[in-house]
């Protein structure tokens, strides 16, 4: 009896220390949106500094905040085929390098195109963890856990947003631009020698043939032999499909509806108008009624960091509720949040109840996004699509993600002066409504369901709603 309690007791510390190399190997992947969120956020506090230094017209202030985005859907469409010839891994590397080199470029440049060129290169670094790290999650995750670890990547981005503006108010006394841009470079350095030290995607491996080393590295993760042995076969299974990548998009209607799938997800998860609120919360707060640089500031710190603790939220649910009751709870509590704000904005805000009211559904509005298609969009763009397409899949459906980005960020300005402050709201509020109704009759509930189980509905033919059933 005594010897039976001990093995169990030592397979449960087993299966507790491979819980722990699974997940320290998630948030080393994971670190890479850190850096995508530094990014995004460094460049609202550098830019007026950057500005009076190379005195800057407005056009060109433009330029240098559009060229990572820019860079971003470069490197998007570029790292499908870097991924699938050197692996989740090396492609990763190559992506804090180029957080490295893009990081000290920006803080050295001596004028305005030289930043730009190295915005641009930052933003290659951005679109190469942006395809690849929430890729190489959904393949190295145990499927009960994979959710959960997905969203860690989306988490990184708004801790890396907030660590952005606090690092930008601590230089923003000394007016140390330079600083603010070169800081970067640490955390893109951490992340390299972390890179180093991960395994190599077991579904890379088995695509490449590389049966043997697929076994061994899905040994460790899962802390069972069986069980990768039974997930290995599985893997076999799906690899037996001979076309791949472009070839299979075009040949096989169900790899075309994943596709499509993932592109309709991300134009969601863009058209919430949640980046509008994270490029011009400043201009948001100002037309709520806040008139002061000071109280902008503080409102655009608050929405950051409630941005933050409303992601913990996804992840304590995707893999308990499942993805789609989340997505649903989200989308109704954005949708209702632009249109109680757009309200507000139509009656006039006069009173101080009425401007803490509108900052306060707002936070309401980050809430719905950050718990919600913030982090779950990347979670199923990862999981639907089929092992010999998945390369090309989440190219196409990140790359959307950087065009729709850019295509909110050019347009809210022009949507304010055409339709009006209420309206404009109104209008998302009711994109929202219509991102709902599409989660009730299209998105599949994937929570606990194998990506070659997921595969194998697809190319069944079943409806995209049935795909984890």
């Amino acid at each position: 009896m005594s010897i039976m309690v001990g093995a169990q007791s030592k397979r449960l510390k087993e299966n507790n220390d491979i819980n722990r190399y699974v997940f320290v190997a998630c948030i080393i992947a994971a670190l890479s949106g850190l850096l995508f969120g530094l990014d995004i956020g460094v460049i609202s506090g550098a830019l007026p500094f950057i500005s009076k230094a190379f005195g800057l017209a407005t056009q060109s202030q433009e330029w240098v905040v559009s060229s990572m985005m820019f860079g971003a859907a470069i490197g998007a469409i570029g790292s499908g085929p870097v991924s699938l010839n050197i692996g989740r891994k090396y492609t990763l590397l190559i992506g804090s390098l180029l957080f490295i080199a893009g990081s000290l470029g920006c803080a050295m440049a001596y004028n305005i195109e030289m930043l730009i060129i190295f915005r641009v290169l930052l933003g290659l670094a951005v679109g190469v963890a942006s395809f690849t790290a929430p890729l190489y999650l959904s393949e190295i995750a145990p499927q009960r856990l994979r959710g959960s670890l997905i969203s860690m990547y989306q988490l990184m981005i708004t801790i890396g947003i907030v660590i952005a503006f606090i690092s930008d108010t601590a230089f923003s006394f000394s007016g140390q631009w330079r600083w603010m841009l070169g800081v970067i470079t640490v955390p893109a350095f951490i992340l390299f020698l972390g890179v180093m030290m991960l395994p190599e995607s077991p579904r890379w491996l088995a695509l490449k043939k590389k049966d043997v080393e697929a076994h061994r590295i899905l040994e460790l993760l899962r802390g069972s032999s069986e069980e990768a042995k039974q997930e290995l076969n599985a893997i076999r299974k799906s690899l037996k499909i001979k076309q791949g990548g472009w070839n299979l998009f075009k040949s096989n209607p169900n790899c075309r509806r994943a596709v499509y799938l993932g592109i309709a997800l991300q134009v969601m998860q863009q058209f919430t108008g949640m980046n509008v609120v994270m490029y011009y919360a400043p201009k948001i707060f100002k037309i709520a009624g806040f008139a002061s640089t000071e109280q902008q500031m503080w409102g655009t710190v608050i929405v950051g960091l409630v941005n933050v603790f409303a992601t913990f939220i996804a992840i304590g649910l995707v893999d308990k509720w499942g993805r789609k009751p989340v997505l649903k709870v989200g989308f109704a509590v954005m949708a209702s949040a632009m249109a109680i704000l757009g309200y507000f904005l139509h009656a006039g805000i006069s009173t101080s109840f009425e401007q803490y009211s509108a900052a306060f559904v707002l936070l309401v509005f980050i809430v719905g996004f950050a718990m919600s298609a913030g982090p779950l969009i990347w979670v199923l763009c990862s999981e639907i699509q089929p092992l010999k397409a998945r390369d090309f899949g989440i190219t196409v459906s990140t790359a959307t993600n950087w065009i729709a980005n850019m295509i909110v960020g050019a347009t809210f300005l022009s949507f304010l002066q055409i339709l009006g402050n209420a309206d404009t709201f109104w209008l998302y509020a009711g994109l929202n409504l219509i991102f709902l109704i599409v989660t009730f009759f299209v998105i599949p509930e994937t929570k606990g369901v194998s990506l070659e189980q997921i595969e194998d509905n697809l190319m069944a033919g079943k409806s995209l709603s049935k795909l984890g059933c």
